[in-house]
C-alpha cells in the first residue's frame, strides 16, 4: 500500500497550470524529495498535501483514506516549514507539546510524546530553554520533533535547511534524514539544491513546469537522465550537438563539430519514444568526471566502446578537491559547456591553449532529442 498517492492533481492561478495533472506515489518510510527549480510548482503540491492549498482536479489519498476534500487538521500530516514557524513565547518542550495539547491529548500522553520527541532530536536536556537561546541546527531539531510528537501519517518539510550556513546544513541534511528513519516517518521533503535531494533521498521527483520529468532513485536521477531538463538540473554536463549519421540496433554514430560520437539507443525515454532516425538532431551529453584527458594533439577515431575527440583549453577552474578543465567549443544556445572533471591532486593543471584528447566510454554517452531551449 502506498503512504501517499496522487492522482490527476490539478492547481491553476487564473490560465496558468501551477500543477499540471501530477501523479505520483511513495511508499511507507521513503524520503521522497521533490526537487526543482523556483516556480516549478513543488511548495504549491506540498500545500495541497497538506491541506493548506485546494486543488483544482484530482485526488489525495494518504494510506487508503480520501484526503482530497478534508481540512488540514483533519489529515494527521505534520509540516515543518521554512521558517520553522515555532513560537517564540513557548519554551522548547511547550513548542514541541504544541499540537499534543490543541487534539486534547491527556496530560500523561503529552509528556511522555514531548519526552520521546526530544529524544529522537538529541535535545533532551534542553525542554525548558526558550526557543531565542537555541543555535539554527537547534531549532531546526525543534521544528522537526514538533512535526512528529503526533505521529502523524507522513511529514512534509519546505525547504528547513535554507536558512543555515553551508557546514551545518550539510550536517544536518544527515542528522534529518536519520532522525526520520529512526523514527519511521514517510517524509517529503521540497527543495531546490541538487546536491541536497542526492544526499538524503531514497527516491527524488524532479520537477518542470508542475509536472514531473523523472521520478527514480539518486543514482538514476544523476547516471541515466531521462529528459534533457533533467540533465541540465541536476549535476554538470559536458554537452555536444550532432545529427545522427548511422543506426544500428543499439546504437548511434552522430556527426559533431569535433567529430565522431557514439552513443547507445536510449532504451526508457518518456511519453512518447523519439526514434532517433538518421539525419536527426541530437543533444550528447556526458558527466564530467567520467571523461580523462591526455595531452595528445590528435584524436584517433571514435570506435564502438571509447568515444576520442581532440579539444583545446579554454579555462581552468580549481574547486578544492578537483578541477574543471573547460574547452574551446562554440555551443547554441541552451547547449552547455565542453568540460572534464579532474581530481585536483592529479599532476600538472592543463595550461590554457593546450590540445588535449578527450576520451570517454560509449556506454556514459547520454542523448536527448535536441530542444531549441533547454
Amino acid at each position: 500500500m502506498s503512504a501517499l498517492k496522487l492522482t490527476g492533481i490539478v492547481k491553476r492561478y487564473g490560465a496558468q497550470a501551477v500543477v499540471d495533472g501530477l501523479d505520483l506515489s511513495i511508499g511507507a518510510g521513503e524520503f521522497v524529495s521533490l526537487l526543482g527549480p523556483s516556480g516549478c510548482g513543488k511548495t504549491t503540491l506540498l500545500r495541497i498535501i497538506a491541506g493548506l492549498t485546494p486543488c483544482d482536479a484530482g485526488r489525495v489519498t494518504v494510506g487508503d483514506v480520501d484526503m482530497t476534500a478534508l481540512p488540514a487538521h483533519r489529515r494527521n500530516i505534520g509540516v515543518v516549514f521554512q521558517s520553522y514557524a515555532l513560537f517564540p513565547h513557548l519554551t522548547v518542550g511547550e513548542n514541541i507539546a504544541f499540537g499534543l495539547k490543541a487534539r486534547g491529548t491527556p496530560k500523561a500522553e503529552i509528556a511522555a510524546g514531548v519526552a520521546q520527541a526530544l529524544k529522537s532530536v538529541q535535545l533532551s536536556a534542553l525542554a525548558d530553554r526558550p526557543i531565542s537561546a537555541l543555535s539554527g541546527g537547534q531549532q531546526q531539531r525543534v521544528a522537526v520533533a514538533r512535526a512528529i510528537a503526533t505521529r502523524p501519517r507522513l511529514i512534509l518539510l519546505d525547504e528547513p535547511l535554507s536558512a543555515l550556513d553551508r557546514k551545518l546544513r550539510e550536517t544536518m541534511q544527515i542528522e534529518l534524514r536519520q532522525m526520520l528513519r529512526d523514527a519511521g516517518m514517510t517524509a517529503i521533503f521540497v527543495t531546490h539544491d541538487q546536491d541536497e535531494a542526492l544526499v538524503m533521498s531514497d527516491r527524488i521527483a524532479v520537477m518542470n513546469r508542475g509536472a514531473i520529468e523523472q521520478f527514480d532513485v539518486p543514482e538514476r536521477i544523476y547516471a541515466r537522465p531521462r529528459t534533457q531538463f533533467t540533465l541540465n538540473f541536476v549535476g554538470l554536463s559536458s554537452q555536444v550537438q550532432g545529427r545522427i549519421e548511422r543506426r544500428t540496433a543499439d546504437s548511434l554514430s552522430v556527426r559533431t563539430a569535433h567529430g565522431m560520437v557514439m552513443a547507445p539507443v536510449p532504451a526508457d525515454m518518456p511519453g512518447e519514444a523519439p526514434d532517433f532516425t538518421v539525419g536527426a538532431e541530437v543533444l550528447l551529453g556526458i558527466r564530467p568526471e567520467m571523461i580523462a584527458t591526455s595531452a595528445a594533439p590528435d584524436a584517433p577515431a571514435a570506435n564502438d566502446s571509447v568515444n576520442r575527440i581532440a579539444l583545446r583549453v579554454g579555462e581552468t577552474v580549481y574547486r578544492g578537491s578537483n578541477r574543471l578543465v573547460y574547452f574551446d567549443a562554440p555551443s547554441a544556445p541552451g547547449i552547455g559547456p565542453l568540460m572534464a572533471e579532474l581530481p585536483a591532486h592529479a599532476g600538472t593543471a592543463p595550461r590554457n591553449g593546450d590540445t588535449m584528447t578527450l576520451s570517454w566510454p560509449v556506454r556514459d554517452t547520454l542523448v536527448f532529442p535536441l530542444e531549441t531551449a533547454a
